[in-house]
């Protein structure tokens, strides 16, 4: 929309910001949420909101390279973004800044940039809040993360919150042992995600594949279901490479270890999702509420992310929009009541000011000279001078 002098206080498309009392209920629930990563060990850092793209777009961070915003260093000439996406920026500071060699766990919250909306999310500016284990590739770190998005969105809370587990290794194994090229990978991975099955036999029949391969890239496309939807893969996938029968065992041990400190969530796998593909190396999962068209936070494993700083890492992780799971929740933001004090100099009225400030109160001085009934709908007591001393009384 073109800006005239009557509307030059409208924000971008995509660009939002939190008002009163939102704002305060927003920073209280990202002050919780870090508490509870801190409680589980995870260190808190603060990524920069620009960097030099070389940096902040290499390796596997190349895909966010359209949805990052880039100008040019005034000193040094150099292109420059705006982060899109902070898991880059923490892999870097695990291997470079910080340069750790055994198990590292970090958190972080901060605004991003998009120069374009992710699917139906309208919003350009998500507040990302998330969780990362480097350093580790056992199963116990896949399964942690995933029990921390949990509790992330139980802590919101929010309801009835199901989960989806998948493995790109899956895919990634038949098209290596089927001899499919770049290209013809890329039209059958995007199929598959619109599980399109008729255009898919209809693409695998022009193709020299073996009717087993050809069979196995089709029931891909069918294999979703409960956690009991791994045996009937194991069967599909029979005489397969042994790294997609270690994905299949892999899902399967994520979602066990899950369930038994999350019981009463539902899992559920989805073999041909292949959330992240360029970006993930092994589990992909994502979190979703019924009747809601769109995953509420996601993650998964990225494998030696790293190795472009120099150290290559195992990694996995989580992240969400905190504004987005704020705007889904039943959170109230009700204004905190405050104290109306008089406009005076007094030594003893300012002295019991900051006491009660001190103590967490919120004391509003009264600027009105005397038509303070604005302000009053603010507050449900004042400071009166009772004839002896200063007294904080109910409002009447």
């Amino acid at each position: 929309m073109t800006q005239t002098p009557n509307n030059r206080w409208l924000l971008p498309d995509g660009i939002e910001e939190i008002l009163p009392p939102d704002a305060s209920a927003v920073e209280r629930l990202r002050q919780q949420l870090l508490s509870l990563y801190d409680s589980w060990g995870y260190d808190f850092v603060i990524p920069a909101m620009i960097e030099f793209t070389d940096s902040l777009l290499t390796g596997t961070a190349n895909s966010l390279d359209r949805k990052t915003y880039t100008l040019v260093d005034q000193l040094t000439g150099k292109q420059m973004g705006l982060r899109s996406d902070m898991t880059p920026q923490v892999a870097r500071i695990d291997a470079h800044q910080l340069a750790n060699t055994g198990t590292s766990r970090f958190c972080y919250c901060g605004h991003l940039v998009h120069a374009y909306a992710d699917g139906l999310n309208p919003s350009r500016s998500p507040l990302q809040i998330g969780a990362e284990v480097f350093g580790n590739a056992s199963i116990e770190a896949d399964i942690e993360v995933v029990c921390l998005m949990l509790e992330t969105l139980q802590r919101i809370p929010l309801k009835d919150v199901s989960i989806d587990l998948g493995h790109v290794g899956i895919f990634r194994s038949l098209v290596e042992q089927s001899g499919l090229d770049k290209t013809l990978e890329n039209v059958l991975f995007d199929m598959l995600q619109r599980k399109s099955i008729p255009e898919l036999k209809a693409f695998l029949a022009d193709q020299s594949l073996t009717e087993t391969t050809r069979n196995q890239f089709c029931q891909l496309a069918l294999l979703n279901g409960s956690v009991e939807i791994i045996d009937e893969a194991r069967d599909v996938f029979k005489g397969a490479a042994e790294e997609c029968l270690a994905a299949l065992d892999h899902i399967e041990a994520v979602a066990n270890g899950v369930q038994q400190r999350f019981p009463d969530v539902l899992i559920h796998c989805d073999l041909s999702e292949l959330r992240g593909y360029e970006y993930h190396t092994g589990l992909v999962f994502a979190a979703f509420l019924p009747g809601l068209g769109r995953d509420i936070a996601r993650g998964g494993r990225y494998d030696d992310i790293g190795s472009v700083f120099g150290v290559a890492r195992p990694a996995t992780g989580f992240s969400t929009d905190l504004l987005n799971l704020f705007h889904l929740s039943e959170l109230s933001s009700p204004v905190k009541a405050a104290i109306l004090a008089p406009s005076h100099k007094d030594e003893n009225l300012q002295q019991l000011i900051k006491q009660l400030r001190d103590n967490g109160e919120r004391v509003i001085n009264d600027l009105s000279d005397g038509d303070n009934s604005a302000q009053q709908q603010m507050c449900n007591r004042q400071i009166i001078h009772d004839g002896n001393q200063w007294v904080v009384k109910e409002v009447k």
